[in-house]
C-alpha cells in the first residue's frame, strides 16, 4: 500500500529512515499513518493505552525528515511546531479524485475551504487566513511548491502528485521562506530524478465514475545526467441534476489534467541544476452554492438541501476552466565551507468560473430576494521569483551555521467580473516585492542550540481599472517596508526528549481590493487594507518514547497580530461585494499535539490534535450583517454587528484527526492491509459577524482503504470508501438576503491498484 510512492531519498539526499531503520522488514514511515480513527472515543482510547503497551526493539518508527530551516533536519531536533504527511497519508487523503484543499484537518491547526470550487482555496493556520473570495486576495499561509512561492490564490491550486512529502511549519515564518508569512508555510515537494531507474502506477475507478490516475517513471541518462517525468488525471461525471431547467447530469464533475517533467545534471559532485516543467488543465464545475438550504436559527441543513438536485436559472451551470503552465530552475554549487543556491521559477495561468451565487431562481427554494449571476476570471496572470541562498555546510564539525540570502518577486494580472447585467470589469493589478535575510545557529553546548534570523521586505502593489461603472487610470498604490526576526533555543533533555521555545515575527504588506468596482458598491468602489503583523510565542516538547516506538510532540502558542487584514464579504455592502477591513488588533493561543505509536510491528496508530482560541480586539470595529439570520453580537447605532471579541473567520477552535493501518502478513510473502483515518471539526464561524445560521459545529469525515499486496511487494489491490458515512459537512455561506450554503463532497467508494517498479 504506497500509492504515491516517491524518491526512495529525500530531496536533500537523505534516507528517510536516517539511521533508525533496523532488519530486513519493510518500515512504515512516521509520516504513513498521520491522522483519523473511528471516534473521538477511540482517539482518547489510544492516548490511555500507550503506556500499558509493551516496546520490541526489532521495529521503530522511522525518523522524519523536515525542512523547516532551509535544509534537511531530523523533525525531533527543529526549534518549530512542524507535521507532515507522506505515503499511505496521501495515498488515502485523495484516492477519490481529491484536490489540494483535502489535506485540511489531517494537520494540527490546518484548514482549508473555498468558494471558487477546485481554483482557489483558502487556508488558515492556527486560524489566521483570509475568507476572501476574490481572485485578487493576498494570504497569510505561504504555499511552497518544489521550493517556489505560489502567491496568487489559482496558483495554489496546483493539483499534487508525485510527491515525497507535505510539510506544514505552522506559526509566522518571516525569516527564510518565499513571502514573509503571519501565520506558517505548506510546502510540497516532488519526487526528484535519481540515477536509478524507478516509477509507479496508481489507478482507480469509484462512484460517478470517479478517477484518480497517476503514475512516474525516471532513470538516468548518463552518469551526469538523469529524468523524471510523471502526471495524472482525474475525472468525476457531472452528478447533480438542475431540477429548474430539467437538465439531468448538469454540473458537479471536473477533468484535471496535470504534468511534469524534470531533468537533473550532476556533472559532479560540487554542482547540480534540476529544471522542472509542469502544467495543468482544470475543465470542471465551479462552487455549487445552495439556496435556503440552511434553517433561521440553526446550523443545520434543511430539506431544501438535495445533494444530487439544484433549482439554478443562472449561471450557466457553473463552468469553470483553468490552464496554466510554470518552470523552474535549482542550482546548487558547493563551495570550500558552504553552498550557493539559486532557485528561479515562473508560473503563468489563466481562466475562469461562472456562478449561480444566488443557489435558485426567483421561485426558490425558499424566498431569494437578490439574483446573481457572475464569472470572474483571470485574462492572464504572470509571476516570476528569484532567490538566491549561501548556507554553511550543514553537518560539518563547526557548531556554528549561517545562511543568508536574498529574494525578488514580481507578478502582474488581470482580473475580470462579469456580472451580466452590465459588461464587464477588468481590474489590473501588480505586486513588487524584494527581501534580505540570514539565519545563524551555534551550539553552546552538546545538548542546547541558539538560534537567530533577521529579514528585510519591502512590497509595492499598484492597480488600475475600466469598466462600465468606474474606471481609474491614476493607478492606486500600496507600499510596506518590514524588519521581521526570529529567535529560538532548542535543549536535548536526553537523545529522545528536546524542549525548545520561539519568538517570532511576520509581516503581511498592504492589499488592495478592487472587486467591488464592477458593481459600484461602497465604501469608494476598492478597499485598503495597511500592513499586518504578528508576535508569536511558542514552547514545545518533542519525544520518542517506548524504545522509539511512539513519538509524542505537543506545542503550545499564543499570539497578538497587529493591524490584522479583514475581509468582509457580502452583508458589508450591497450585493456581491468585498470590503478590505484593518482590525486594531487580534489575539489567539492554542495547544497542538502530534502522536504515532506502533504498539505492535504491524500496526501503526497516529493522533493529532490542536485547540485554538482567536479574537477580534477593537472596540469600533462594525460591518453590515445578513438579512434573514439571526446575528448574535451587539449592534451600533447604524445596525452593523460590534466585532470585537468575536473569533476569526473559518478559524476552527479544535480539530482531531487519527489514523489506524494493520498489516496482516499471510505467510507467502504476501499479505493484507487496512488502514482508516478520520478527523473532528469544532465551532467555525464563517464571517467576522456572528449568527445562530453561519458557522458549523461538529463537522467530521471518515475514510476506509482494504486491500491485498502481492509478494514481491510491488502490487497493492484495494478497495476505497471516502467519507464513509455520507456526512453532509456545511463549509461556508452566502449572506445576500436568503440563507445560502455550499457543501462537502458526497460518499464515494470504488477499487484500485498500485504498481512499483
Amino acid at each position: 500500500m504506497r500509492a504515491r510512492k516517491s524518491a526512495r531519498k529525500d530531496p536533500h539526499g537523505i534516507s528517510p529512515c536516517a539511521g533508525r531503520c533496523t532488519g530486513d522488514k519493510p518500515k512504515m514511515s512516521t509520516n504513513t499513518m498521520k491522522k483519523g480513527t473511528a471516534t473521538l472515543l477511540g482517539c482518547v482510547s489510544l492516548l490511555g493505552l500507550m503506556a500499558a503497551r509493551p516496546a520490541f526493539a526489532d521495529d521503530q518508527i522511522e525518523t522524519v525528515m523536515v525542512t523547516a530551516e532551509r535544509h534537511a533536519e531530523n523533525q525531533q531536533d527543529v526549534p518549530i511546531s512542524t507535521s507532515t504527511l507522506s505515503g499511505d497519508d496521501l495515498s488515502v487523503v485523495f484516492q477519490s479524485g481529491e484536490d489540494i484543499k483535502a489535506i485540511a484537518a489531517h494537520v494540527p491547526s490546518l484548514y482549508a475551504e473555498s468558494s471558487n470550487g477546485r481554483a482557489a482555496p483558502r487556508f488558515y493556520i492556527r486560524g489566521l487566513g483570509n475568507a476572501d473570495f476574490d481572485l485578487a486576495a493576498s494570504q497569510p499561509v505561504s504555499i511552497i511548491m518544489d521550493d517556489v512561492v505560489m502567491e496568487n490564490v489559482v496558483l495554489k491550486s496546483s493539483p499534487l502528485y508525485d510527491l515525497v512529502n507535505v510539510e506544514v511549519d505552522r506559526g509566522p515564518q518571516g525569516t527564510l521562506f518565499g513571502r514573509n508569512t503571519t501565520a506558517g508555510v505548506i510546502k510540497f515537494t516532488s519526487a526528484r530524478p535519481t540515477r536509478e531507474q524507478d516509477g509507479y502506477v496508481s489507478a482507480s475507478l469509484g462512484k460517478y465514475d470517479t478517477a484518480n490516475v497517476e503514475g512516474a517513471f525516471g532513470d538516468g541518462i548518463t552518469d551526469t545526467l538523469s529524468f523524471r517525468v510523471s502526471g495524472l488525471y482525474q475525472h468525476r461525471d457531472d452528478w447533480i441534476d438542475n431540477a429548474f431547467t430539467g437538465q439531468k447530469g448538469a454540473l458537479g464533475g471536473y477533468d484535471e489534467r496535470a504534468g511534469r517533467a524534470q531533468l537533473l545534471w550532476q556533472p559532479n559532485d560540487d554542482f547540480s541544476a534540476l529544471l522542472n516543467v509542469h502544467g495543468r488543465s482544470l475543465n470542471g464545475t465551479a462552487a455549487i452554492f445552495r439556496a435556503n438550504v440552511l434553517t433561521k436559527g440553526s446550523d443545520k441543513l434543511n430539506a431544501n438541501y438535495i445533494p444530487g438536485t439544484v433549482f439554478f436559472d443562472g449561471g450557466n451551470n457553473n463552468p469553470q476552466k483553468y490552464d496554466g503552465i510554470g518552470t523552474s530552475l535549482n542550482m546548487s554549487y558547493r563551495l570550500p565551507g558552504m553552498v550557493l543556491t539559486s532557485i528561479t521559477g515562473y508560473e503563468t495561468t489563466h481562466g475562469y468560473s461562472r456562478g449561480d451565487i444566488d443557489g435558485g431562481n426567483p421561485g426558490g427554494p425558499g424566498l431569494i430576494f437578490f439574483q446573481s449571476d457572475t464569472q470572474d476570471g483571470l485574462d492572464y496572470l504572470h509571476q516570476f521569483t528569484q532567490e538566491l541562498h549561501l548556507a554553511s555546510d550543514y553537518g560539518a564539525s563547526s557548531a556554528w551555521f549561517w545562511q543568508v540570502g536574498a529574494f525578488y518577486f514580481s507578478t502582474d494580472y488581470q482580473d475580470t467580473t462579469n456580472p451580466f447585467f452590465i459588461p464587464p470589469t477588468a481590474v489590473r493589478q501588480s505586486n513588487v516585492s524584494y527581501a534580505l535575510f540570514g539565519q545563524s545557529s551555534y551550539k553552546v553546548t552538546d545538548a542546547f542550540t541558539v538560534t537567530a534570523g533577521v529579514r528585510w521586505t519591502s512590497d509595492v502593489k499598484a492597480m488600475t481599472a475600466g469598466g462600465p461603472l468606474d474606471t481609474i487610470t491614476v493607478p492606486v498604490k500600496a507600499t510596506g517596508s518590514n524588519v521581521s526576526w526570529d529567535v529560538s533555543l532548542a535543549y536535548a533533555i536526553t537523545d529522545d526528549v528536546n524542549v525548545y521555545t520561539r519568538v517570532a515575527t511576520g509581516f503581511r504588506a498592504p492589499s488592495i481590493q478592487g472587486r467591488n468596482i464592477a458593481f459600484n458598491t461602497p465604501p469608494g468602489n476598492y478597499s485598503v487594507a495597511r500592513s499586518e503583523t504578528v508576535t508569536s510565542y511558542e514552547a514545545g516538547l518533542k519525544t520518542e518514547l517506548l524504545d522509539h516506538r511512539l513519538r509524542l510532540n505537543f506545542d503550545g502558542f499564543t499570539y497578538y497580530i497587529h493591524n490584522p487584514q479583514f475581509s468582509a464579504v457580502g452583508g458589508a455592502a450591497v450585493g456581491n461585494s468585498i470590503v478590505l477591513l484593518n482590525a486594531r488588533g487580534g489575539q489567539a493561543s492554542g495547544l497542538e499535539l502530534d502522536a504515532q505509536w506502533l504498539p505492535i510491528d504491524d500496526l501503526l496508530l497516529t493522533l493529532g490534535a490542536s485547540w485554538t482560541h482567536t479574537a477580534i480586539h477593537d472596540s469600533s470595529l462594525a460591518t453590515g450583517v445578513c438579512a434573514q439570520c439571526t446575528v448574535t453580537d451587539p449592534l451600533n447605532a447604524g445596525g452593523n454587528a460590534i466585532l470585537d471579541g468575536n473569533p476569526f473567520p473559518q478559524a476552527p477552535d479544535y480539530l482531531v484527526s487519527a489514523s489506524a493501518k494493520y498489516t496482516y502478513p499471510l505467510g507467502g510473502g504476501d499479505s493484507l492491509f487496512f488502514y482508516t483515518n478520520w478527523w473532528l471539526q469544532g465551532y467555525t464561524n464563517f464571517f467576522l459577524y456572528t449568527s445562530k445560521e453561519f458557522h458549523s459545529n461538529g463537522n467530521y469525515e471518515g475514510d476506509i482503504k482494504v486491500g491485498y499486496t502481492f509478494p514481491g511487494d510491488k502490487v497493492d489491490l484495494y478497495g476505497y470508501v471516502q467519507n464513509v458515512t455520507d456526512k453532509a459537512n456545511v463549509q461556508g455561506g452566502i449572506d445576500f438576503d436568503d440563507l445560502t450554503g455550499f457543501v462537502g463532497d458526497p460518499r464515494i467508494f470504488g477499487v484500485g491498484f498500485d504498481y512499483h517498479l
